[in-house]
C-alpha cells in the first residue's frame, strides 16, 4: 500500500516539533513543504526511493530523501525522534485539538505547565488553568468544546483512510486460488463518513482459509493477526483499525452481503418483512422451512420479498424499504397501494429501478484552487488534470481577499487572474473553463467582494471560513443572507466543519435550505475527505426540497480531484439521483439556470 501519507505525517509532526522548540522558521516551512509534497505525490515514495528518483522530485532534497529511506528501511527517523524527545509527548497530542496551534500549545506548555490532554481537560473543566495572555474565557471554552468533540469521534476513522485501505486488502485477496468474490461491507459499503472497523466478505470454501490468512498476514499494513479460523479472520493494521474477514460459500454470498452491509435498523425491517411473508432470513440465506430459496445474490433475496434492490448507501431505515416496495410494484406494473410521508417529495415519480449516481455522471468540478491562492498546482496543471479526467467544464475558484493566510486575491490580482483564466480557456479544446472565486461569507453574511467585482466572475462559490463558532441563530442568518444573494451560484461547505476535528457552524439547515430554494442557489457537497459538508442528512433535505446539489472536490492539487468519490457516496446516502446534482448537467443547462436566476433576481429588485 502507498505509504506517502504515513511518511508525510512524520514530516508534518517534525515541523510542529521544530516550531514548538522555536527553531528557525525556514526549517519549519521546509518540513511542511516536504509533507505537502508527499501527500500530493502521485507515485509511491517507496518506489521512487528504490529506483533512486526520490531526489529528482521537486520539493524533496537530499537530506529529506535520506530520512525517507531511513524510515522505509527501519520504521524510524532517528533525527526526528531526537527532536521530539525534547518535548513532552502530550504537548504534541494537544495540537490535534482544533484551535490549539503551535502558539497555543507552546503557551500551555511553557507558561501554563500543561503537558497532556488529560491535564488540559481537567484544568479547563475545573477552571484552574493559569491566566495566560491570549487565552481568554472564550478561547478556553472553544478548546474544551473542540476537545470533547474530538474525543467523541476518536474511536472512528475517516472514510478517506478506510476506503483505500479496504480496497487494497480486497485487491490482495482477489488473486488467491479458490476466492471468487471479495467485497467490503458494513458502514464503509454504506458510504458513512467515519467507520469503527471494516468487515470484508470473501466468497470461498472453508478449505481456502489458510491461504487467505497467509495473504493477510503478509500484507504490509497488517501488524497482528487477532484470530484465524475457517470462516473468520481478524487482524489489526498499523493505524490501529481492526479488519474482520468472513468466508462464506457461494450459495450464501448474497445473504451474507446483505446482512453484513446493514444497517442494523434496515436489516431488522427486512427480516420483519420476511417473517410476515412466511420466511426466515439470516446471513446464510432466505429460508422457507428448511429450504433455502434465495441467498446467492442480494437481488434474489429482495426480489422474493417483493422489494427492489437499492444502493447500499440508502439502507438506513429512513423510508428506503417503503420505496423499494413501491418500486417493485411499479416494475410489476402495479400501482403502490399506500403512501408514506417520507416519500412525498418523489410524488408519483417512483422509478422501477433507482438510478444510482456514478462518478461517470459528473461532467465537471466547480470548485478548484491553484497557486494563485493556496493551491499547489498551477492553473495550467489543474486544467490539464481536469482534461485527463474527461471533464466537460471546470471552475477555477481561488480564495477571496479576506483569506490572508490562504493568499486570498485582492481585487487587482483577482482581475488579473480572471484575465489569465479567460486567456487559457480560449486555448482549451472540448472543455469550458470558468473564471470563478470561492468568496468568503463574512460573519454578518455579506460577501468578501462588492457586487461590481462579483459580476465579472463566471462562477461564485460562497463559503464560510472564519467565525465558525457563531451561535446557531447568527450562523443561520449569515448563511440565509448569502443564499439570498443574486450573484451567488453555490453555497460552499456551509458549516465549515472538519470531521472529528472541528464542529463548525451549527445553523438550522431547514431554514438555510429553504432560503437556497427561494434564491435558486445550489448547495455544495464538498467531497474533501475531511469535510463532506453538506453531511448526508442535510443533503437529503436539499433533495427533498428540490435544491440542486453540487459535488465538488475543493481540490488544492490535481491529486485531490480523486476525492470526488467521497462526495458521490454522501449524495447516494442523501438519495440523490443524477438529475439532483447540478454538475451532472450539460454546461448549456447550467448557464441557462444561472441566467434565469439572475434575471429573476433583477426583476424582483426592480418591483
Amino acid at each position: 500500500m502507498n505509504r506517502n501519507r504515513e511518511i508525510a505525517a512524520l514530516f508534518n509532526q517534525a515541523a510542529d516539533v521544530l516550531a514548538l522548540l522555536e527553531e528557525n522558521a525556514f526549517r519549519v516551512l521546509g518540513m511542511r513543504k516536504v509533507g505537502r509534497v508527499l501527500e500530493e505525490l502521485p507515485e509511491d515514495a517507496a518506489v521512487l526511493a528504490t529506483s533512486g528518483r526520490l531526489e529528482e522530485t521537486p520539493g524533496i532534497g537530499r537530506h529529506s530523501a535520506e530520512r525517507i529511506r531511513e524510515y522505509l528501511r527501519t520504521g524510524h527517523i532517528c533525527e526526528f525522534e531526537q527532536w521530539a524527545s525534547q518535548i513532552p509527548a502530550g504537548v504534541l497530542q494537544m495540537m490535534a485539538i482544533s484551535s490549539v496551534g503551535v502558539k497555543t500549545a507552546h503557551l500551555l506548555w511553557r507558561e501554563g505547565g500543561i503537558t497532556s490532554i488529560e491535564a488540559l481537560q481537567k484544568a479547563l473543566q475545573t477552571d484552574t488553568l493559569p491566566e495566560l495572555k491570549g487565552l481568554g474565557t472564550k478561547k478556553k471554552l472553544r478548546i474544551l468544546q473542540n476537545l470533547e468533540f474530538m474525543q467523541a469521534g476518536a474511536q472512528r476513522i475517516g472514510i478517506g483512510w478506510a476506503l483505500p485501505l479496504a480496497k487494497e486488502y480486497c485487491q490482495r485477496l482477489e488473486p488467491v486460488a479458490g476466492v471468487s468474490q471479495v467485497q467490503y461491507c458494513g458502514s464503509l459499503r454504506r458510504g458513512k463518513e467515519t467507520v469503527g472497523d471494516i468487515d470484508i466478505l470473501i466468497c470461498a470454501e472453508a478449505s481456502v482459509a489458510p491461504a487467505i490468512a497467509k495473504t493477510l498476514e503478509n500484507h504490509p499494513q497488517t501488524t497482528e493477526i487477532l484470530a484465524a479460523g475457517a470462516t473468520k479472520i481478524s487482524l489489526r493494521t498499523k493505524i490501529g483499525l481492526q479488519l474482520d474477514f468472513r468466508i462464506v460459500p457461494a450459495a450464501s454470498w448474497g445473504a451474507a452481503l446483505q446482512y453484513f452491509t446493514g444497517s442494523k435498523e434496515h436489516n431488522v425491517r427486512v427480516r420483519e418483512l420476511a417473517v410476515k411473508k412466511g420466511y426466515k432470513l439470516n446471513e446464510w440465506g432466505l429460508f422457507q422451512g428448511q429450504n433455502r430459496i434465495a441467498g446467492e445474490t442480494e437481488e434474489g433475496i429482495y426480489d422474493v420479498l417483493e422489494l427492489a434492490w437499492l444502493p447500499p448507501e440508502m439502507r438506513e431505515d429512513k423510508g428506503e424499504v417503503e420505496l423499494a416496495a413501491a418500486m417493485f410494484r411499479v416494475r410489476q406494473q402495479r400501482a403502490p397501494d399506500w403512501a408514506d410521508p417520507r416519500l412525498e417529495f418523489l410524488g408519483r415519480n417512483i422509478p422501477p429501478l433507482w438510478p444510482t449516481l456514478e462518478a461517470t455522471d459528473i461532467r465537471g468540478d466547480l470548485h478548484l484552487h491553484t497557486t494563485a491562492s493556496d493551491g499547489t498546482a498551477s492553473l495550467e496543471d489543474m486544467v490539464a488534470a481536469a482534461k485527463r479526467r474527461g471533464y466537460q467544464y471546470i471552475a477555477i475558484t481561488d480564495h477571496s481577499k479576506s483569506q490572508i493566510q490562504a493568499n486570498g486575491l485582492k481585487v487587482p490580482r483577482l482581475l488579473e487572474h480572471i484575465a489569465a483564466i479567460a486567456a487559457l480557456a480560449k486555448t482549451v479544446k472540448g472543455m469550458t473553463v470558468l473564471a470563478g472565486s470561492e468568496v468568503d461569507i463574512l460573519a454578518d453574511g455579506s460577501l468578501d467582494y462588492p457586487d461590481d467585482v462579483l459580476e465579472q466572475l463566471d462562477w461564485v462559490v460562497a463559503s464560510p471560513h472564519s467565525a465558525l463558532t457563531q451561535e446557531a441563530e447568527a450562523a443561520t442568518d449569515r448563511l440565509i443572507r448569502a443564499a439570498s444573494h443574486p450573484l451567488v451560484d453555490v453555497l460552499g461547505h456551509p458549516t465549515g466543519r472538519l470531521i472529528a476535528g472541528r464542529r463548525g457552524l451549527e445553523p438550522e439547515m431547514g431554514r438555510v435550505v429553504s432560503a437556497a430554494a427561494r434564491g435558486g442557489v445550489a448547495i455544495e457537497i464538498n467531497a474533501n475527505e475531511m469535510r463532506l459538508d453538506l453531511r448526508d442528512a442535510h443533503a437529503h433535505l436539499a433533495v427533498q426540497t428540490g435544491v440542486p446539489l453540487c459535488i465538488n472536490t475543493d481540490a488544492h492539487s490535481a491529486e485531490q480531484m480523486d476525492q470526488l468519490i467521497y462526495g458521490i457516496l454522501t449524495a447516494r446516502r442523501a438519495w440523490a439521483q443524477p438529475e439532483n446534482v447540478l454538475n451532472t448537467w450539460p454546461i448549456e443547462k447550467i448557464r441557462q439556470w444561472q441566467r434565469q436566476r439572475r434575471c429573476e433576481s433583477k426583476a424582483a429588485k426592480s418591483v
